[in-house]
């Protein structure tokens, strides 16, 4: 969320801001009910002021047996009274008014990201690898011979319905060894700490990352009010909702492997087939709380560690910097990491990593105290995707296909895989 006082200050600057994520301008707007809060809370304010005053004196008037100013003064009061409570209710409803406009105002990008007005404006910063020289025309992963026994999409539409998948044997056994793998790595090389997590969550954490209001159609909520999590960003980010921190507490590094659930509302019919866009999914996400000075340091560290993934499973890929048009909801700045699908001939989204300031610190009013003494600041958060283990998987087949339908597994798996280097084209491990 925003912070009123900055856009009071320089309105013309918030708006820019605006546009160069192609919004329109709304300063005036907010700060009109900023005004008109304001003026009821001062004018409730006056008229406390003006009845305490009447107070004291309805007690020497009727000390003084001056019945008539006595009269006067306590009809005066109980005015004052009911003028007051018809103020801050006012108040209140400018307060509501004015806090869910802000809730769905985005971000502001930092000045250092890209303008542009979607994917095609981002704006590539490495990559690592080679795609590999292949020989023979490349499948997607839903039509390698290796994954056919164990990828199964009609017993899941059977069960749920499309967008869903049934994992077996060997598949099943390379997800879970996937999870494993990037936990292990970010525990033991990374310094993350690993937390595990509830998947449902109330109102309040989903308010806390963005994820509501504007976004409600993009998750599922049961019926007595709890949200499915989109992604454990939501309930590690929440985990300091409304906590003072000390600054000797900080950075805060977690991950943690969780099934993950979106209603994909909004992708409008994209990657029906196959895994790459399911409404269940896991991902090994992370998430750190920050100062405000170390955050952007965070942030490439986090993308270091992301990439590092990749790296160990021999996965070609590039980093993009996310354009003001492409960036996520409460992002101020994003790296995204593509890794190379020969059967789409492209690079594919499989993580992205954000800095998101500290917009989802005032919503979720979680601070810390400096070092050095002073007024408690918000923290800065940052979440990032360490990876998503079902494109992580797609990545892993088709780079490892080979022309007889089988598939090499990377090196830093077979450890995961209880020595299997292989999936055979009939589905097997070997």
């Amino acid at each position: 969320m925003h912070d009123i006082r900055a856009i009071r200050e320089n309105p013309a600057a918030f708006d820019a801001e605006l546009a160069r994520r192609g919004l329109a301008p709304c300063s005036v707007e907010i700060l009109k009910i900023d005004e008109s809060r304001r003026a009821k809370i001062l004018a409730a304010e006056t008229a406390t002021a003006s009845q305490n005053a009447a107070s004291k004196l309805v007690g020497a008037a009727k000390a003084k047996g001056d019945e008539a100013e006595f009269e006067r003064l306590r009809a005066l009061v109980s005015k004052a009274k009911a003028e007051i409570a018809l103020l801050n209710d006012e108040a209140s409803v400018e307060d509501t008014r004015l806090r869910e406009l802000l809730m769905t105002i985005p971000n502001l990008p930092l000045a250092e990201v890209p303008e542009g007005r979607d994917e095609s404006d981002n704006v590539e910063i490495r990559r690592w690898g080679t795609p590999r020289a292949i020989n023979f025309k490349p499948l997607e992963h839903y039509q390698l011979p290796a994954a056919l026994p164990g990828m199964d999409f009609a017993t899941a539409a059977k069960l749920s319905g499309s967008r869903f998948v049934v994992l077996r044997g060997a598949m099943i056994r390379l997800h879970r060894a996937l999870a494993q793998f990037m936990l292990d790595t970010h525990i033991e090389e990374h310094g993350l700490n690993e937390v595990w997590t509830p998947v449902l969550v109330k109102d309040e954490a989903m308010f806390g990352t963005g994820n509501l209001p504007k976004f409600a159609e993009d998750s599922y909520q049961t019926t007595n009010g709890w949200w499915l999590i989109p992604t454990s960003e939501v309930t590690l980010t929440n985990t300091v909702a409304g906590d003072t921190l000390e600054e000797s507490q900080l950075p805060i590094r977690m991950t943690a492997h969780t099934q993950c659930f979106r209603s994909e509302a909004g992708s409008g019919g994209r990657d029906t087939s196959g895994m790459l866009r399911q409404h269940q999914f896991e991902k090994v996400e992370m998430v750190s709380i920050t100062t405000p000075e170390t955050s952007l340091a965070e942030h490439d560290r986090m993308t270091s560690c992301a990439e590092a993934i990749l790296r160990k499973l021999e996965l070609p890929y590039r980093v993009m910097v996310l354009c003001t048009g492409d960036m996520g909801f409460g992002s101020t700045k994003t790296h995204d990491l593509e890794v190379w699908l020969p059967g789409q001939d492209t690079y594919r989204e499989i993580s992205s990593v954000s800095v998101c300031g500290d917009f989802q610190a005032r919503r979720m009013n979680a601070r810390y105290k400096p070092a050095g003494g002073g007024k408690p600041e918000f923290v800065h958060t940052l979440n990032g995707s360490g990876l998503a283990v079902g494109r992580c998987l797609i990545a892993v087949l088709e780079n490892g296909q080979q022309a007889d339908g089988s598939v090499d597994l990377p090196a830093a798996l077979h450890p995961y895989m209880r020595g299997a280097t292989r999936i055979t084209a009939s589905g097997e491990l070997t």
